[in-house]
């Protein structure tokens, strides 16, 4: 899969030192990763939270802080939409950010 874009990552665990080791694992498999459909990161990531139309919620640091992606399957392709605390993410929209 191809990541758009590793920079949000980047100045995230700047920001967030303690996010850096899991968030740079998530990319290096993410890239690796030749997902299909959401039942393919399901089976990988059992606590991930798969909702409408290819957005995926993922749980940094034990849940400390919250991953949003857009994956378009068909060009294996992974945009970032939102990358911050829990906190923060109680105060967006997932399904539309």
């Amino acid at each position: 899969m191809r990541v758009i874009s590793k920079k949000k990552l980047i100045d995230f665990w700047e920001l967030e030192p303690s996010a850096k080791g899991d968030l740079q694992a998530w990319y290096a498999e993410a890239t690796r990763a030749e997902w299909k459909n959401p039942n393919e990161i399901r089976a990988r990531y059992c606590k991930a939270s798969v909702l409408q139309d290819g957005r995926v919620v993922f749980n940094i640091c034990g849940n400390r802080f919250r991953l949003v992606v857009w994956i378009n399957y068909d060009f294996f392709t992974i945009y970032v939409r939102f990358l911050g605390t829990h906190a923060e993410y109680d105060d967006i929209d997932a399904q539309t950010i």
